[in-house]
């Protein structure tokens, strides 16, 4: 494919699911509140797509987590169908769509945070490359629980599905958790095929 035409594609699909997502969705203020991160992403990539282009891996991650976010907009997250259908197969104490949103939302800034550094900065591969990446997805889990903090603060029980607790007392401290696991497994698991791909393109040298 093209190397124009995959970020298209996904554009084009991005805003097909925004259109779904935007229909109907169970609780509108949830909904502004879970897809408007998306919204800003989409907006600092269409302003940064000639001066900055990403990988494709990049892109494709930063689609599949917007999708999540659409995904959980649009019902809520606690009752994102998929996620209590696994709650009842498997005997789960609750609804876990969240811990995969949260999931996310480590890996993918690991590998944006990664290519940043690299491409921008003297870093290079390393331990010191992995420490500061982590730290910065930790920093972004850490933003959204601040604002999950402050919008419960501003607007009381409305925000109740945004913060999707499900009566966990400890699901602040998970979701960071699993933001951390998220940017660990970015690293180890994708960091050979990103270094590829900003080789292929000139970013850096083989």
């Amino acid at each position: 494919m093209n190397k124009h035409h995959s970020p298209l594609a996904l554009l084009a699909a991005f805003l097909l699911l925004l259109a779904w997502s935007g229909f109907a969705p169970a609780d509108r203020f949830t909904w502004w509140m879970e897809v408007f991160p998306a919204l800003i992403g989409l907006v600092v990539l269409l302003a940064t797509y000639r001066k900055f282009p990403l990988t494709p891996l990049a892109y494709t991650l930063i689609w599949l987590h917007a999708a999540i976010l659409l995904v959980g907009g649009h019902y809520t997250y606690a009752e994102v169908p998929i996620g209590n259908w696994a709650r009842d197969a498997f005997d789960l104490s609750r609804n876990h769509f969240d811990r995969l949103g949260h999931l996310a939302q480590g890996f993918v800034p690991a590998i944006l945070a990664r290519e940043v550094l690299l491409r921008r900065s003297p870093l290079r591969p390393g331990k010191w490359l992995f420490f500061l990446t982590v730290c910065f997805s930790q920093t972004v889990s850490a933003w959204y629980e601040f604002l999950e903090w402050w919008t419960a603060l501003a607007t009381g029980s409305a925000s109740d599905a945004f913060i999707g607790s499900q009566g966990d007392p400890w699901d602040t401290q998970t979701d960071m958790f699993m933001a951390l696991v998220g940017a660990v497994l970015a690293q180890v698991t994708l960091a050979g095929w990103h270094l590829r791909q900003m080789t292929a393109r000139g970013w850096m040298k083989p």
